[in-house]
């Protein structure tokens, strides 16, 4: 339990470690891939590599150290935080270790004037906090995962059952398990981890589950797309080496960037394969009548994924819009809406008439950057808009 004077001492030396913030980041990483090489199955290598996981990582504890006193002030993020161990099953022996590095990170970049021996047993508490929280919610959803119907612990294997090429970049993979159990059924925008040996290495992912669990004609199974990243040692190798037949590891769904329930318009905005988690909010806001106008902005029409099925399924639910933007419109390609960047012009015109609607927006940073821009500016307020990152948490603003 935090002291009082503990409380104090790391709310009176957060603003320290965050204008040393890239030192701190940069010097507590390095410490934790080296002195413990088991968690760096935990971290994607690309995102190591550009400093977006360290920052992430190291931004997080310093923000929840920044509210210290008011928990709640940091609204969500502990519940991403949850979903995103949960889906590479990050395990209560981790938290030591990322613990140990942090706090001699602290006393590395504040010097032993500033670091004394109260400021790191402070800093030791706090972090402990933390870790309890997490750790126990993180308990909670993988207790709630090994009792659910079809539901398991750890990782299971499945079967990849279909390989469908869906556009010059993305590839679904559809999954059945191998033991021939029921499955866990999953919301809308949920995610399922992966897990894989790379070149001997072992290799931990999150893809969001692009289709409903049940599929007419077809029995219950996972589905997730995958874009080949040039610099992607995981999609390289599924879209590659994996094939029918093989056998995979996986980890229970996870995530709460999820289609709440309500009856107001949604609005649907994808940039290239952001368009995965939206395809079973979709899927899910069909059947009940919703409104629904969903906007892709892509590539061009080789990179743009699952044009056909929107189109089918706006020929059998009239309540449901489809506007197409590509960059580059090709010679013998199918037309788009619009062609050049998504813009607040071209939004403003495929919005809905009423400002009553609810908005989730999922692509690369820049783009939801700039679509959360536009959407403010058509003045839609802030909790009317929700986005997920598919890699490392950043800010918006």
């Amino acid at each position: 339990m935090l002291t009082a004077a503990q409380l104090a001492i790391v709310k009176s030396t957060v603003p320290l470690l965050e204008s040393g913030g890239e030192a701190l980041t940069t010097h507590f990483y390095q410490m934790l891939m080296r002195d413990y090489p088991q968690v760096r199955p935990l971290f994607n290598r690309t995102h190591q590599e550009s400093g977006d996981q360290p920052r992430a990582l190291a931004n997080g504890v310093l923000m929840y150290a920044r509210h210290i006193d008011r928990l709640e002030a940091l609204g969500p993020l502990a519940g991403q935080i949850v979903a995103k161990h949960v889906a590479i099953q990050v395990m209560p022996e981790h938290y030591p270790m990322v613990g140990d590095c942090l706090l001699r990170a602290i006393r590395d970049v504040l010097g032993a004037e500033i670091a004394t021996d109260a400021v790191i047993e402070a800093w030791g508490a706090a972090y402990g906090q933390l870790a309890d929280i997490l750790i126990g919610a993180e308990r909670q959803q993988y207790d709630a995962h090994a009792n659910a119907p079809g539901g398991w612990r750890g990782a299971r294997n499945f079967v990849v059952v279909r390989k469908v090429r869906e556009s010059d970049e993305i590839t679904s993979f559809h999954f059945r398990p191998e033991d021939g159990g029921a499955l866990l059924d999953f919301a809308p925008g949920q995610y399922i981890g992966l897990r894989m040996v790379v070149d001997g290495e072992e290799q931990r992912r999150q893809y969001s589950l692009s289709a409903p669990l049940q599929q007419p004609g077809q029995p219950p199974q996972y589905r997730i797309s995958v874009k080949r990243e040039a610099g992607g040692r995981v999609s390289r190798q599924l879209h590659d080496a994996v094939d029918v037949g093989s056998v995979l590891e996986l980890f229970p769904p996870s995530g709460d960037f999820t289609l709440s329930a309500g009856n107001k318009p949604l609005v649907l905005i994808a940039g290239g394969v952001g368009i995965t988690p939206l395809l079973t909010m979709l899927a899910a806001a069909l059947p009940d009548g919703r409104p629904v106008h969903f906007i892709h902005a892509a590539r061009d029409a080789g990179a743009q994924a699952f044009r056909a099925d929107l189109e089918a399924l706006a020929a059998q639910h009239p309540q449901l819009r489809n506007f197409f933007c590509y960059e580059l419109a090709r010679e013998g390609d199918p037309a788009p809406h619009a062609t050049g960047l998504l813009n607040g012009e071209l939004l403003q015109r495929w919005m809905p008439a009423t400002p009553d609607v609810d908005v989730y927006f999922v692509g690369p940073k820049p783009f939801m950057k700039a679509v959360r821009r536009m959407l403010l500016e058509l003045g839609l307020p802030e909790s009317q808009c929700r986005y997920e990152f598919f890699g490392p948490a950043a800010s918006l603003h």
